[in-house]
């Protein structure tokens, strides 16, 4: 089974659309072409995982959401609150915050 990126691209427009941003302040976010995430939504192009990375953190989304349509609301509120406390981190504690991550997932 395949992707289907004039699917994803849709997705990625409805949710633009529904934010109410034009694709030129969703580049702005992202960093890219106009042209270029004009023809990802019209499924032209595929975007790189980076590019796609940036345009669900300038939607607000998960990667979920825009590859498959769904969305857990919960995920998404704990992922957002633990990014929150990693971003006023300096480069010591991010890398301890990373052993510790690693250091937990190992313990299932």
């Amino acid at each position: 089974m395949g992707m289907d990126y004039r699917q994803l691209g849709q997705r990625i427009a409805a949710r633009r659309k529904k934010m109410g941003l034009r694709q030129v302040q969703v580049c702005e976010r992202c960093d890219i072409n106009n042209n270029y995430l004009s023809n990802i939504e019209r499924g032209r192009s595929i975007p790189s995982l980076e590019v796609f990375m940036r345009i669900c953190e300038a939607l607000e989304v998960t990667p979920d959401q825009l590859l498959l349509g769904t969305r857990r609301e919960e995920d998404w509120s704990r992922n957002q609150a633990v990014a929150e406390h990693l971003r006023g981190m300096n480069p010591k504690q991010l890398e301890l915050a990373d052993s510790f991550l690693r250091w937990l997932r190992e313990q299932e």
